[in-house]
């Protein structure tokens, strides 16, 4: 489908811009993003805590570790896919974020059920963890945001209580920015429409402009065609060896298939 999907971008953009490698919409770049960042903490750190903290033999530690998994890669492939599909992104994101609210239960089940301690939102020890998201988030250079160390006085505690809590203020913190993120995805589809408008948008300009400023132009006359004598226009082949080229054909077409080389005319 992805193939199929970029031939077909590559014959409508022209041959413009596949020598340019131009492309509507900008993809992947996920890396630098603050919610891919802090999620990658999160899924790290799950591994290890359920290798320190949770039974082996429990099904819970499957879940957890592909809540947090499906959190980090739903954004990436999100991302990947924001070239093609705005909608593609959206249900990406939201994915990612539904699996890490179910990570968020896991955890305070976790606590919950151990009769062990669950900060709340003014405790010092989570009012300092939100600090070190923020510099992270302030930093310019992003090289360290996803750096398990910032954390580490509370990820490699062994009281499996704060651990569980530092994860579930990095959870909230992932949650937010992807809410940000899909807020900001949204008011951009609405204003700017999607991958699809953006296309039929892009190909009606340029085949004006190629109306307006034909290349035969600097002849000071009207292409015609060589067969019968109509007049030629600009055309791109969408299919064959040439697929995505553009040449002159007859306006007479189906009953005369006259061509012309771009290069020809000129």
């Amino acid at each position: 489908m992805t193939n199929d999907r970029n031939s077909k971008d590559a014959q409508l953009t022209g041959q413009d811009c596949q020598k340019q490698r131009m492309r509507l919409r900008p993809s992947g770049g996920y890396r630098t993003l603050r919610s891919f960042q802090t999620a990658t903490v999160i899924y790290d750190a799950t591994v290890s805590f359920c290798d320190r903290f949770v039974d082996k033999r429990s099904r819970t530690v499957d879940q957890m570790v592909q809540a947090g998994r499906s959190g980090r890669q739903n954004i990436a492939e999100g991302s990947r896919a924001s070239a093609t599909s705005s909608q593609t992104e959206l249900r990406l994101l939201n994915v990612a974020r539904a699996s890490l609210d179910e990570l968020l239960l896991d955890y305070e089940d976790f606590l919950r059920q151990r009769g062990l301690p669950q900060w709340n939102k003014d405790d010092p020890q989570a009012r300092e963890v939100r600090a070190v998201g923020k510099r992270l988030g302030d930093q310019t250079d992003p090289t360290d945001r996803t750096d398990h160390a910032a954390y580490a006085a509370w990820l490699n505690s062994k009281d499996p209580a704060v651990v569980a809590n530092a994860l579930i203020c990095l959870i909230h913190q992932a949650n937010y920015l992807l809410d940000q993120q899909i807020t900001a995805l949204e008011r951009q589809f609405v204003e700017g429409g999607g991958y699809s408008e953006q296309l039929a948008k892009a190909r009606i300009e340029k085949r004006k402009r190629d109306q307006a400023d034909p290349p035969d132009q600097t002849a000071g006359k009207a292409l015609t065609c060589p067969q019968c004598g109509s007049l030629m226009v600009l055309r791109t082949a969408r299919k064959g060896a040439n697929a995505g080229s553009q040449f002159w054909g007859c306006t007479g077409y189906p009953k005369c298939k006259g061509t012309q080389k771009l290069d020809d005319a000129r």
